[in-house]
């Protein structure tokens, strides 16, 4: 199976004919094989443009729905990222294409531990994995230059708003029920934060704690 030119169908065919422009995301997007970011009886589904099950009922987010998140941060070359949401690890190996680092939290002890594997594997070096709550972000490494946020609640996390730089941006769906969540892009400006409405989204919770010990990926 030609993976490559699935990729590149993708991209051409499917993300800039829905409007993704930028083309440093779009590089980034056919840089990283999606492929390897989904369970092996999948790989064929790889390239569709939808959301595949990654297992511990999660799912790896569809293409475009990265893609307009990545554009949506409008990232520099210098910039530090945090992600909320790790999942298999794919939109941290996109956001690594953009970014100068990526500090990426997942809640859920199995895929922390297997994202940091693979991306390891993968050679995304620039990417930092934590199993920790996400609602805290990660101080130690703040301010960030960009949030993005894999999971929807009522209400941004104070926790984000702090972590984030002056001029930064968060992305993150805001919404009580799944079915009427709005993607929102937060702008830092001094003391004050903008807030604007992207357009309608469906992402999982964002779940507060986690049962387990925290693992950091640079240890």
């Amino acid at each position: 199976m030609d993976f490559e030119q699935q990729r590149n169908r993708l991209i051409d065919d499917k993300l800039r004919v829905l409007g993704i422009r930028d083309e440093s995301v779009l590089r980034a997007m056919r840089s990283v094989p999606r492929e390897e970011f989904v369970p092996a009886e999948l790989r064929k589904s790889a390239y569709d443009n939808t959301p595949l099950q990654i297992g511990s009922g999660q799912t790896i987010s569809q293409p475009l729905i990265v893609a307009y998140m990545a554009e949506a941060l409008e990232l520099a070359p210098q910039d530090r990222v945090l992600e909320i949401g790790t999942g298999s690890g794919y939109a941290a190996a996109v956001l690594s294409h953009l970014a100068k680092e990526v500090f990426t939290i997942e809640r859920l002890p199995g895929l922390a531990e297997t994202a940091r594997e693979r991306l390891a594997r993968l050679g995304y070096g620039n990417v930092h994995v934590r199993h920790t709550d996400g609602t805290r972000g990660w101080p130690e490494k703040a301010p960030f230059d960009a949030i993005v946020v894999a999971a929807g609640g009522s209400k941004v996390p104070a926790a984000f708003l702090e972590q984030l730089a002056p001029g930064g941006r968060l992305v993150i769906p805001i919404g009580e029920q799944s079915e009427s969540q709005q993607l929102v892009r937060v702008v830092r400006r001094g003391e004050n934060v903008d807030y604007e409405e992207l357009g309608a989204v469906r992402f999982v919770p964002l779940i507060s704690g986690t049962d387990e010990r925290v693992t950091d990926g640079d240890r």
